[in-house]
């Protein structure tokens, strides 16, 4: 049957068994250049960066500096503001105190807050999967005027919980760190704990995350966390007044302490395989419809294997964990430059940790990315090597069409960022998913090649 350029480029980012999947250890060379490059193109003042594969941790490092003035530099033991990817902390502790029958994720809000909006129709997981309707009360990026004031949870959240819902619970996802607020202060009512309390008590210590802290005293361990504005030189951020970041996002971490929690959900260490699931399992909408988020985790079921990842962002800081649970997998990119994200950087190294799948067959000569940009720039010069290409696409590559490919991407501008994101097999080829630019259009094709080197295709089109 044929297939189109579009269907076939789902398949490739689309949901694969994982049951054949392999790893392949990194080379640590490859990734620091990664990094480097990334700074150097994004201007990054500081950032670090661990990597776990087969539940042991291959790669940590720091990069740049943690205090411009002072010129100290980014160590592996540096904190950084983590940001939301806290949220999975709080869940995890609601499901603690779940296993203890203190609570439970489907009781209603108005157990413990009657006065907020719709509290009988809003349970805890609704918080916990952004599915309530309450209004968040830092959708922006920068600290507004009342976030340059501390204020105590219940105040915030009887600002924001108490108007009317933006949607009917459950019928849509939408972003709320006012419904971590809540949970943060279900979890203290419930256990008698402040809740930075609570996560010393209950897993920093139990993990040994010695470099792990929630509202964290100032101190030399402690990076300092920078913004800009219109792309001018950096500043020192201005933080979230006390009480604005809460249960939402107000622990501070580095790699190699949030590798140890990462393997310590997927060991079930300090939750059960039940409560795990919570975290990790979409939650659905009433329409049926995939959240793509269980509880403070995001849920990726596209591409090589299943992912569970956050990102978070508070003033001068931006984080991302993500998490491979097929091969005992894991990245961490924490960095205190929040006006150069780091998700292009994220993504790279992301995908030296993506497993393979099924039987891609080996091939002869060039690697796929060497020959994605062999072949693109001879289509740039108007010329193609026909002796590696297959009869069957040397009879579609007419001399009409390789001319007037040559005048379109001459028109767009120079070919550049060629990257391969993905491989998979098809009729015993291997086939290529790539991306790159032309000027500053972006494209995406296949690339089809035979075990002996052979192109069979490679078609694409604007993405």
């Amino acid at each position: 049957m044929k297939t189109t350029l579009t269907a076939l480029l789902a398949v490739l980012t689309g949901a694969i068994p994982t049951m054949a999947q392999q790893t392949t250890p990194i080379d640590p060379a490859q990734i620091d250049s990664i990094i480097r490059q990334q700074i150097a193109d994004k201007h990054i003042i500081g950032v670090s960066v661990g990597i776990m594969q087969n539940g042991k941790t291959v790669f940590t490092r720091g990069y740049g500096v943690a205090d411009v003035k002072s010129s100290a530099p980014v160590t592996p033991a540096t904190m950084f503001a983590i940001g939301s990817v806290t949220k999975q902390f709080t869940c995890s502790a609601m499901l603690m105190l779940q296993e203890q029958h203190k609570l439970s994720v489907n009781d209603p809000v108005s157990k413990y807050f009657p006065r907020l909006t719709r509290a009988r129709s809003i349970t805890l997981k609704d918080l916990g999967g952004h599915l309530s309707g309450y209004r968040d009360y830092y959708p922006l990026d920068y600290v507004d005027r009342e976030m340059a004031t501390s204020q105590p949870a219940d105040t915030i959240i009887a600002r924001y919980a108490t108007r009317p819902l933006d949607f009917e619970p459950r019928s849509r996802w939408s972003y709320s760190n006012t419904g971590f607020l809540i949970l943060g202060r279900v979890i203290e009512k419930v256990s008698g704990q402040p809740i930075g309390s609570f996560f010393q008590s209950h897993i920093f210590t139990p993990l040994t995350l010695a470099h792990t802290a929630y509202e964290p005293a100032p101190n030399g361990m402690l990076a300092r966390g920078y913004t800009s504005f219109g792309l001018s030189d950096p500043i020192d951020a201005v933080p979230e007044a006390k009480g604005w970041a809460g249960a939402a996002g107000a622990i501070w971490s580095t790699p190699t302490d949030l590798l140890t929690w990462d393997l310590s959900l997927l060991n079930h260490t300090l939750i059960s395989p039940a409560s795990y699931a919570v975290l990790a399992t979409p939650q659905r909408l009433t329409d049926g419809r995939s959240s793509g988020y269980g509880c403070g985790q995001s849920i990726n079921e596209r591409g090589s294997a299943v992912t569970l990842s956050h990102g978070g962002a508070v003033s001068g800081f931006v984080a991302q964990n993500t998490l491979i649970p097929s091969t005992k997998s894991a990245l961490v990119v924490l960095s205190n430059s929040d006006f150069s994200p780091v998700g292009e950087l994220n993504q790279q190294l992301l995908a030296k940790l993506m497993p393979k799948t099924g039987d891609i067959p080996a091939v002869a000569g060039l690697s796929a990315l060497d020959a994605a940009k062999k072949f693109l720039s001879e289509l740039e010069q108007g010329r193609v090597d026909r002796s590696t290409i297959s009869a069957d696409f040397d009879a579609y590559l007419t001399a009409e069409k390789i001319t007037t490919a040559q005048k379109s991407l001459n028109a767009l501008g120079p070919i550049s960022n060629v990257r391969v994101v993905g491989l998979r097999e098809r009729g015993g080829m291997e086939v290529a998913s790539v991306q790159f630019n032309v000027g500053t259009t972006a494209a995406q094709g296949l690339m089809y090649r035979t075990p002996d080197g052979k192109l069979e295709e490679f078609l694409f089109s604007r993405s």
